[in-house]
């Protein structure tokens, strides 16, 4: 029996439909169907109840998960304290903000698989919201994501780095003044809904800027692409690991106190999986000092 069929299992569990876990474990509805099947013809039983239109687990099928999970963990850790420096084979399910994605994680988990080779990385992008519900759900083993602004007592959080909100303008924009600069161009806004969207709108609140807003825009790396094109400026975190595009921006300091929102990892308490995002968290910490 695959172990995928087991993380399937749980994960329908944990988002309560077929196609919900099939988002999130990225396959397609039809497979995560397949996948049921299978696992029930292995053991010969029924997991779900299918007299609805939408599956959902029987009593048989809510008693397996604990098991299930426990069979998952020790499947992961299975090499934790039989060698010196460990060994992992597995798969490491990695959640990342959009603006970390095109430089910071691909460095990092580059450095982090030179010494895990037999590792399997998967790459989850979102929101800093969505990626917190799948922390919380077990979905994902970790992600690299701004500080929420609340925290459930199985969460940790290892804070990395703050980026220092700045003024984000094309060359072509003149000028230092960052009041003058946002008063005559036209503003490119990040989602309100996003965390650094939400540090963004405060400071925008607390100094009471007249602005003629164009765009609002869900993730940093496409705000970027707007500015380049010289379609607006915008307030956006100083990337600590910027791609050559965002580099070559001007960054002009907001000139007011300290504003900035921090990058951590967030992870389970019972992660199964801590060691290796240690690992992670330090090739991290390398790429950034390379930036210093």
């Amino acid at each position: 029996m695959s172990i995928k069929l087991l993380k399937t299992l749980v994960a329908i569990s944990e988002y309560g439909s077929f196609s919900a876990a099939a988002e999130n474990v990225c396959i397609s509805h039809a497979a995560v169907g397949q996948q049921m099947k299978r696992l029930e013809e292995i053991y010969d039983v029924r997991l779900f109840d299918r007299n609805e239109k939408s599956p959902r687990l029987n009593q048989l099928g809510l008693a397996l998960i604990p098991k299930a999970k426990s069979v998952i963990h020790d499947y992961e850790t299975i090499f934790e304290g039989l060698v010196g420096d460990a060994q992992f084979i597995g798969e490491l399910t990695l959640g990342a903000i959009p603006s970390t994605i095109r430089e910071l994680i691909p460095r990092s988990v580059k450095g982090l698989m030179k010494n895990y080779p037999d590792l399997f990385v998967r790459i989850v992008p979102g929101t800093t919201y969505n990626l917190f519900d799948q922390i919380s759900y077990g979905t994902i083993d970790a992600a690299l994501i701004s500080k929420p602004e609340r925290f459930d007592e199985n969460l940790n959080w290892q804070a990395i780095v703050e980026e220092e909100l700045v003024l984000l303008t094309s060359p072509e924009v003149k000028g230092n003044d960052p009041s003058k600069i946002l008063s005559e161009n036209p503003f490119i806004q990040q989602n309100r809904h996003t965390a650094a969207g939400v540090v963004i709108e405060q400071w925008l609140s607390q100094n009471k800027l007249q602005m003629h807003g164009v765009m609002m825009i869900d993730s940093i790396e496409t705000l970027t692409y707007m500015v380049t094109h010289n379609l607006g400026v915008a307030i956006v975190p100083n990337l600590c690991a910027p791609d050559p595009i965002f580099a070559k921006l001007r960054k002009i300091p907001l000139g007011t106190a300290y504003i900035a929102r921090e990058l951590g990892i967030l992870t389970r308490k019972d992660c199964s999986k801590s060691r290796i995002v240690d690992r992670l968290q330090k090739e991290i910490e390398k790429i950034l000092q390379s930036y210093d």
